[in-house]
């Protein structure tokens, strides 16, 4: 009889001891909330050859993280849905109501990091603004996919459980925003979509920080502009950004949109030019009357990388212009809308666009 209880009691404390060793794995593992917004990665064909045709922003976070039960064992992971849109229709608005959700999240001791499922078109927006304006040292990793679930082929699956691992790792921290796509981490201040279809369509210009290779991260190298912590912009702040327009430039362009964007009340514009970005001789008066009627002008190239030298194919200092130094036009609009809260001197914002 004693014997048989001590084998119950021995039991018992193996059961306990089990349960225990169970609850400190759990401990160990990062606490990631997935943040849904919708695009590619929420979306649905009708058919499964379908990877190019289908409906973006249907399938709620929850069921795409169930979709990926792997991810169970690398993280404690919640979902949270903040949008269900395609990211062709994000706004300022839905951009700052993101980004304060995102720093609040940061914010808790039991939150150790951010994985945000986004729509590809406008992931290098939403991955810059985050990148400048969170502050925090904590993985924020942005990820989409190419392909919906539905597809042959689909890449979301495998790229959602690539976020999780890097959001839920240390070696991430202090990196900034991150984008991790097709087994790549990129930089959110480089990265940009470079392909209307391709699942390796994200590329940046000085290459990838790092991959992700058989569920382990090999960081490579580091971002060398300041972000997150190092800027002066913060999240918590700012509740509206100026309005910010783009001129995409090309033979036989027109004063029109222009003088649209003028009307409609931005308070700078950017030039998206022809190579050095380049201003046609018919509209270098044009930009004169902008910067004239206080509008900030910001000289971008739509060669797609690149530098533009200032003072190179126009006269800035006379002109009292900017350039944008290597960020794209798309980018350009986001720093300068957010340097623009700062400080609305040409010279100060030229500092802004350099530094960052």
């Amino acid at each position: 009889m004693q014997h048989q209880k001590l084998k119950q009691l021995g039991g018992v404390l193996l059961l306990s001891a089990a349960m225990s060793l169970s609850a400190q794995a759990q401990e160990k593992k990062a606490n990631v909330v997935v943040i849904g917004t919708g695009g590619t990665i929420a979306g649905a064909g009708a058919s499964s050859v379908n990877t190019a045709a289908y409906q973006s922003a249907v399938v709620p976070v929850d069921k795409i993280i169930a979709a990926v039960p792997e991810i169970s064992k690398i993280a404690n992971v919640r979902g949270e849905q903040i949008f269900q849109i395609g990211s062709e229709s994000f706004n300022d608005e839905r951009l700052l109501k993101l980004g304060k959700r995102v720093s609040e999240l940061l914010k808790q001791s039991d939150v150790d990091g951010i994985v945000i499922t986004h729509g590809t078109d406008t992931i290098e927006e939403t991955a810059y603004f985050l990148n400048l304006t969170l502050k925090s040292d904590k993985p924020v990793v942005v990820v989409g996919s190419m392909r919906p679930g539905t597809a042959l082929g689909a890449d979301g699956a495998l790229n959602l459980y690539d976020a999780v691992l890097v959001a839920s790792s240390k070696d991430a921290a202090g990196k900034g925003t991150l984008v991790v796509m097709n087994d790549e981490i990129h930089s959110g201040r480089d990265v940009t979509k470079s392909n209307s279809f391709k699942v390796e369509t994200f590329r940046s210009a000085y290459g990838p920080l790092g991959y992700v290779v058989e569920g382990k991260l090999m960081f490579y190298r580091l971002p060398a502009r300041p972000h997150t912590t190092q800027t002066e912009f913060d999240i918590d702040k700012i509740n509206s950004l100026p309005r910010v327009d783009i001129v995409y430039n090309y033979g036989n362009v027109s004063r029109a949109a222009y003088d649209a964007f003028v009307t409609a009340g931005a308070k700078a514009i950017i030039h998206d030019g022809t190579g050095n970005g380049s201003v046609a001789e018919q509209i270098v008066p044009v930009l004169q009357e902008v910067r004239a009627k206080g509008l900030q002008v910001v000289r971008a190239t739509r060669t797609g990388s690149g530098v533009v030298i200032r003072n190179g194919e126009q006269n800035d200092d006379k002109f009292d212009w900017v350039v944008t130094d290597d960020q794209n036009a798309q980018k350009a609009r986001i720093l300068t809308a957010l340097a623009l809260t700062k400080t609305n001197d040409s010279k100060e914002l030229q500092k802004i666009l350099w530094k960052y």
